[in-house]
């Protein structure tokens, strides 16, 4: 009976200790939920004020700032011709055509050097050939069979010159190649420009000064003065042939070489703080 009795009050005794553990338990995971649910709300007002203060400097640089476009032009001449030309024959064997085509590109270069054309301001391409072919029929309209016809050779001879006017001269007037028999085809002269970085540069300086320009009346006008330069923008060059006006932009940038005479133009944007 003794013996019972103390087995109970040993199962009591074990039975509060685990109680008393399971409750320290609870009381430190009721401790570390507190500290997480503490640690998240920091957190988060730590995050919205951040979110806050940033919304805060973006509005104030927004609403503080000023800024212009400027533009520049400038018409220039071109200082470099490139004529292009070409001169085709047809025989049946590719010898007879061969020698043809050669006879044709003497004549061609000896047209040029008689017009003060330099061998150095001209150059000849490699000999195109192209195999020719001839459909036969039947009496009554319907296709048999290809039969060779023959070749076509053909050649081009380009100018690059910096003397405009002389090989302008020769593009036009061609009337000696063609009365020698030569099928001769010339294209339009292409205009370039050599010194184009410096007119580039010189636009860019110009269209600065005009947004900058703008600026200041702008700021002047509502009682502000300029403080630093926030941001620039360069626009695209647009080479277009002289008084065309913007018929010829492009959005990714015209470059004209078409016309002798051309005009440059870019726009330059520029944004300021305001004091």
């Amino acid at each position: 009976m003794e013996e019972n009795k103390t087995t109970a009050n040993l199962n009591e005794n074990s039975a509060g200790q685990n109680g008393a553990e399971g409750k320290k338990r609870s009381d430190k995971r009721s401790d570390k939920s507190w500290l997480t649910a503490l640690i998240i709300g920091i957190s988060i007002i730590g995050a919205a004020a951040l979110l806050a203060f940033g919304l805060s400097r973006f509005r104030s640089a927004q609403s503080h700032t000023i800024s212009a476009t400027g533009s520049a032009s400038q018409e220039f001449e071109s200082d470099k011709i490139v004529w292009r030309g070409s001169f085709e024959t047809h025989d049946d064997t590719t010898s007879a055509a061969f020698r043809q085509i050669k006879r044709d590109a003497d004549t061609v270069k000896e047209y040029l050097e008689d017009n003060d054309i330099d061998s150095s301001e001209y150059e000849l391409s490699s000999i195109s050939v192209i195999p020719r072919s001839r459909d036969v029929y039947d009496d009554e309209g319907n296709y048999k069979y290809s039969v060779a016809d023959g070749y076509d050779l053909s050649q081009q001879i380009t100018v690059t010159s910096e003397d405009i006017d002389k090989v302008e001269k020769v593009s036009r007037d061609i009337t000696d190649l063609l009365e020698s028999g030569i099928q001769f085809s010339s294209y339009s002269p292409e205009y370039y420009c050599t010194t184009l970085d410096d007119v580039k540069l010189d636009l860019i300086e110009k269209a600065t000064d005009n947004a900058k320009d703008r600026i200041d009346i702008i700021a002047k006008g509502s009682g502000a003065s300029c403080g630093k330069l926030v941001n620039s923008n360069l626009g695209v060059f647009q080479i277009t042939a002289a008084n065309s006006g913007t018929s010829g932009y492009t959005y990714d940038g015209a470059f004209d070489t078409t016309s002798r005479m051309k005009t440059a133009s870019i726009t330059v944007k520029l944004e300021y703080e305001l004091k």
